[in-house]
């Protein structure tokens, strides 16, 4: 079980370290000529201190050493903040005046499943994914 959950929380690492790379580092976000010069700042500080935190978490999930199981406990407690975070700021969005998305960005797609009229927000729909699988992972922790 601790390889499952080792595997789990790296895909989970990946997510927010890997992933935010490819998917804001363009013009939908950090070269976004109709976002604020701060916010592209931002937006890219985010994106590196992602990078970072991620490379930390892989390394308490994969390297060896004195207690293997707090530090994959360590790793899952780091995504869940980053992904705690991400749920608290689409919850608190009417407090900033936030949007899920801009007209130039992601725009939200028609689902797989369910109402042709439904649309599923692109970043909710992969963290959802992701949460879920480190939740798989935390399970598989508590399961060795």
């Amino acid at each position: 079980m601790i390889t499952a959950a080792k595997i789990l929380l790296t895909l989970t690492v990946l997510g927010y370290a890997l992933i935010t790379i490819k998917a804001d580092f363009n013009k939908t976000h950090a070269t976004n000529p109709k976002w604020t010069p701060h916010a592209r700042f931002h937006v890219v500080w985010q994106i590196l201190s992602y990078s970072g935190v991620g490379l930390i978490a892989l390394y308490l999930i994969w390297i060896d050493g004195p207690r293997p199981l707090e530090r994959l406990y360590l790793a899952a407690a780091i995504s869940a903040a980053i992904y705690g975070a991400f749920f608290a700021a689409v919850l608190m969005r009417p407090m900033f005046g936030g949007a899920l998305y801009d007209d130039n960005g992601y725009r939200p797609f028609t689902p797989p499943i369910g109402p042709k009229a439904w649309q599923w927000d692109v970043n909710v729909t992969a963290f959802t994914v992701l949460t879920t699988i480190m939740a798989a992972g935390v399970v598989a922790l508590l399961a060795s």
